[in-house]
């Protein structure tokens, strides 16, 4: 019960997103200038606030790649689907990254309540440290219909661009002033709330799957939100993780699909329909998974 009444907030933020948006006449464009504020501004300052702050060492290496070896594993079970799945090639392209791709919004506001500012750090250099990888993925997949270039994506995204920030600022020893530490510690309080309202702004609970795609999509979630954290639990173990390390890379593994995934299928030309059913139905089916696999974390001997 105490799980449950720690994620309540967060998981109300997203209902009240969705509900916000379909009550509420603030228009499309209110919404839409919401996700580039935050996607743009709050959430990279959050990102870099958490990880000039942390103490980096080799530590941190298993925990990244306990992260990498999961993701690797979901991408895996997913293309085992493809000679089956029925569906044209390009909403297979679309639908392949809602297997392996995470909302690091929820991530980070699951890793506050479990571990505090030591959590968010470490979702923080998981979560920013794979957005390569993740990226590079979802963009090789659909390269073939689109016209995006893959270096091209990474060059302009504003969560790579403030972890590597990060990271080169940490490593270099430099501190912040206190006056520009209170400042982005401002943005990065603003970021889970707005950034979860936004989540259930972006909900869509209705969508033409097609007979052809069920099979697909049920076996992406399936993928998502069980097959990636055992993944990684197993990974953890083996890597000796503990601690805060390890129950994040379980978290990390275990969160819905990124609401980024409708965005580069719809700026690649491919399935956006799709892919925004599958990720609003990871989000909700997330409020129950999320919650069993923290109540195994917690009750591990």
């Amino acid at each position: 019960m105490s799980i449950i009444s720690a994620l309540f907030p967060d998981f109300a933020l997203i209902l009240t997103g969705y509900l916000l948006r379909r009550v509420m006449p603030l228009g499309e464009h209110f919404w839409s200038g919401l996700e580039k504020l935050i996607y743009f501004v709050l959430f990279p300052a959050l990102l870099f606030s958490a990880i000039v702050k942390t103490a980096l060492n080799v530590s941190a290496l298993p925990l990244i790649g306990v992260g990498a070896g999961a993701m690797s594993g979901a991408m895996v079970l997913a293309l085992l689907i493809q000679p089956f799945s029925r569906v044209a090639p390009i909403s297979f392209a679309s639908l392949f990254q809602c297997a392996f791709r995470y909302n690091t919004y929820i991530g980070l506001a699951v890793a506050a309540k479990a571990h505090g500012a030591p959590g968010i750090a470490a979702m923080g250099l998981v979560a920013g440290g794979l957005v390569p990888f993740a990226n590079l993925a979802a963009v090789w997949m659909l390269a073939r219909h689109g016209k995006a270039s893959v270096w091209r994506e990474l060059a302009k995204n504003p969560l790579f661009i403030a972890t590597v920030a990060a990271l080169l600022w940490n490593l270099a020893g430099f501190s912040l002033p206190a006056p520009l530490q209170a400042y982005l510690g401002r943005l990065a309080e603003a970021a889970i709330a707005l950034g979860l309202l936004a989540v259930g702004a972006a909900l869509k609970l209705r969508g033409a799957l097609g007979r052809q795609g069920r099979m697909l999509v049920f076996w992406l979630l399936f993928v998502k939100l069980c097959a990636m954290p055992s993944l990684a639990w197993t990974l953890g173990r083996l890597a000796g993780l503990d601690g805060v390390f390890f129950d994040i890379a379980v978290v990390f593994a275990a969160l819905p699909t990124a609401s980024s995934a409708y965005i580069l299928a719809q700026r690649m030309g491919g399935d956006g329909a799709r892919v925004a059913w599958v990720i609003s139905a990871s989000t909700l089916m997330g409020m129950l998974t999320l919650p069993l696999w923290l109540a195994l974390l917690l009750g591990r001997g």
